[in-house]
């Protein structure tokens, strides 16, 4: 059987600057029934290393460091021997939740992952935190766009290390010219489409979102 998308659910907090909050964080898992890719190893290791199985998890993907997207990823990496991969302008923040674990590689913008015969292609996409990433897979026709991009908009950028002007530069310039029948597979909620999305982009630069 050819690459596919897994999806896996899982329910934790995200802390920043002081405050705490209950989320549900969308764990993907690209892959085949060899080797897989998970992007986010968001609060439970034990369940998404069942999902993943007996498949050897050639990558730990982090779209970027806040924490509920990342803390169950030293012991996912810990069980399975898989790299844990973060573009380096997110490691301030990774550091605030795993002072003592670094990442074992960096993503840059442009480089490929490969899994299951099937490219990951990294766009830099900072403004709701500096090291965000998306990861393009063409052959999928999938966009993981982690919490830069979400249906009805963009990613939150209230918080330290974030910037508006900036989420809204790294989504016009590097997402909403992907293909208008791109899935977006988001780090939260739904899945939406580039074309879903794209004609929005005035309205959201208008009330800052």
């Amino acid at each position: 059987m050819g690459a596919r998308i897994e999806h896996l659910v899982t329910a934790g907090q995200f802390t920043l600057d002081g405050g705490t909050w209950d989320v549900d964080n969308n764990v993907w898992i690209i892959g085949d029934d060899t080797e897989t890719v998970v992007i986010d190893a968001a609060h439970d290791a034990g369940a998404i290393a069942e999902a993943v199985g007996e498949r050897r998890l050639v990558a730990v993907v982090c779209t970027h460091a806040h924490n509920d997207h990342i803390d169950a990823a030293p012991e996912l990496a810990d069980r399975t021997g898989a790299p844990i991969l973060l573009h380096a302008d997110d490691l301030p923040l990774w550091k605030q939740t795993h002072p003592d674990r670094a990442p074992d590689g960096e993503l840059a913008d442009g480089q490929v992952v490969v899994v299951a015969g099937v490219e990951l292609t990294v766009l830099h996409t900072p403004g709701h935190a500096p090291g965000a990433v998306c990861l393009y897979v063409p052959a999928l026709n999938a966009l993981f766009s982690g919490d830069t991009l979400f249906a009805g908009g963009p990613g939150a950028t209230g918080r330290s290390y974030s910037h508006f002007p900036t989420i809204v530069d790294s989504i016009r310039d590097r997402l909403l010219g992907l293909p208008g029948d791109t899935v977006v597979y988001t780090g939260h909620g739904d899945t939406t489409t580039v074309s879903a999305e794209a004609p929005h982009l005035q309205e959201w630069i208008d009330r800052g979102f």
